[in-house]
């Protein structure tokens, strides 16, 4: 079989689907799991979905530094599962983790658990069928489920990200196999933007955010039925879970529809969220250790400390990203970032 190689060069590889699979593991150029191989016919194939010259270098993927060409992206595509209409958006992810304050040299050599996340705005979602809704976060979506797993395979394959090699990460998290998700705009209170919008781009257009996460943790409230009594649920479960309180970021709020009605119902636009999150986000130094307290003293208050000694989700009210995302139940997700080095990035995504 020839396969055109998911690090940019042709493979002959001898045998079929068990063969292949097995010799790409053996050289660790798969997520552990099995991929479909990147025959030249089915990369060609996939390449159908995009206008762009398939030798065209898009960047270089650290820590390898290995070049990412539309040919190699869509290589991994294949292995990942994904339609010819996918490859735009992988594209634009490729482009957006690549820009400077993203850092993603860092995301890949920490020991933090951390892994870009796709975030998908605009009409391309509904189009592609991006799951925005019940159990966006989850399985059982071929578009959020390829996506994501392709550009972890890019890191992986043209970055050198491989498990205690590249990628340094203690223990990791699951969401580093795939994370793609779309906004439920459709949910979106009378009066709320979508990100995109929130960011500078028109609302018929369609978007990727590139997003630093750290985890998952549900902020489930089943009992709360004001805006403030929502948030301060949310708010405090934010500050208990973020490994990285006081290190600034931009860490990321996603909204179930019915907490997200609750709280617009309270008067609460997006940028009022923003800064009761911000607010109210915060931990007491006291409770760590004297190790962690004089270091956060060290960098002085007003930025990881506050003046009441607490330490604080962001720098800034509005560093904090809030979404609507989910289906039916009063459970939202709090998704740390890993601190000030990484910023989310949006790119709209082109053809």
């Amino acid at each position: 079989m020839v396969a055109a190689s998911p690090v940019g060069r042709r493979l002959e590889i001898e045998g079929g689907f068990e063969e292949v699979n097995d010799w790409l593991y053996e050289h660790q150029m798969t997520d552990g799991l099995p991929v479909i191989p990147p025959t030249e016919e089915k990369v060609a194939a996939l390449l159908k979905g995009t206008k762009r010259d398939p030798a065209e270098e898009i960047g270089l993927i650290p820590p390898r530094w290995g070049v990412a060409t539309v040919e190699a992206v869509a290589a991994n595509g294949v292995m990942a599962g994904c339609r010819p209409e996918y490859l735009p958006v992988l594209l634009t992810a490729v482009e957006a983790m690549l820009a400077p304050e993203f850092n993603l040299y860092g995301i890949q050599a920490t020991t933090h658990p951390l892994g870009p996340g796709i975030l998908v705005n605009g009409p391309v979602a509904a189009r592609l069928d991006i799951n925005g809704k019940n159990n966006c976060f989850g399985q059982g979506w071929r578009a959020n489920a390829t996506i994501g797993r392709a550009l972890r395979l890019v890191l992986l394959n043209i970055g050198g990200g491989l498990p205690g090699k590249g990628d340094k990460s203690t223990a990791g998290w699951p969401g580093k196999f795939t994370m793609c998700f779309a906004e439920n705009e459709e949910a979106l209170p009378a009066g709320w933007d979508p990100l995109h919008v929130e960011r500078g781009f028109r609302r018929d257009q369609s978007t990727v955010t590139i997003i630093g996460a750290g985890g998952y943790h549900n902020s489930a409230d089943l009992w709360s039925t004001t805006a403030e009594g929502v948030l301060r649920t949310i708010a405090y479960g934010m500050a208990a879970k973020s490994s990285h309180l006081g290190e600034g970021g931009d860490p990321l709020c996603a909204l179930c529809p019915e907490h997200a009605a609750i709280i617009a119902g309270g008067g609460f636009s997006k940028a009022q969220v923003k800064e009761f999150l911000y607010q109210y986000a915060r931990a007491p130094l006291s409770i760590f250790s004297q190790e962690i307290q004089e270091s956060f003293r060290a960098e002085g208050s007003g930025r990881a400390v506050d003046e009441e000694s607490r330490l604080k989700i962001a720098d800034r009210a509005e560093d904090i990203t809030v979404v609507v995302a989910g289906g039916p139940g009063p459970h939202s997700a709090f998704i740390p970032s890993w601190g000030r080095t990484v910023k989310s990035v949006t790119r709209l995504i082109g053809d």
